[in-house]
């Protein structure tokens, strides 16, 4: 498999992945941005044949998982906050 072909893959999985963010998420809107550049540059003849190059696409697919870990991070902090609540109302 040549290196457009890889990115591609590593592109349609972030796709899948950036779809499955909560709509509750602070994320969600900056992902479906990324989700939109993605499937545009995806759709295009098929990026195989596109003029974007392997680099930007590269970055594009970095801003998305970037973008995946701090939506992560603000699920933990949620549930540690609801974790938090939760034993305070137990031991009331």
């Amino acid at each position: 498999m040549d290196r457009k072909a890889r990115i591609s893959k590593k592109a349609t999985i972030l796709l899948d992945r950036l779809e499955r963010l909560s709509a509750d998420s602070g994320w969600a809107h900056r992902a479906s941005g990324l989700r939109g550049a993605l499937m545009k540059i995806l759709s295009q003849d098929g990026f195989l044949n596109s003029r974007i190059s392997s680099h930007q696409l590269e970055t594009i697919i970095q801003d998305g998982y970037t973008i995946l870990n701090n939506a992560a991070r603000e699920i933990k902090g949620q549930e540690k906050f609801m974790t938090e609540e939760l034993l305070k109302k137990n031991d009331d």
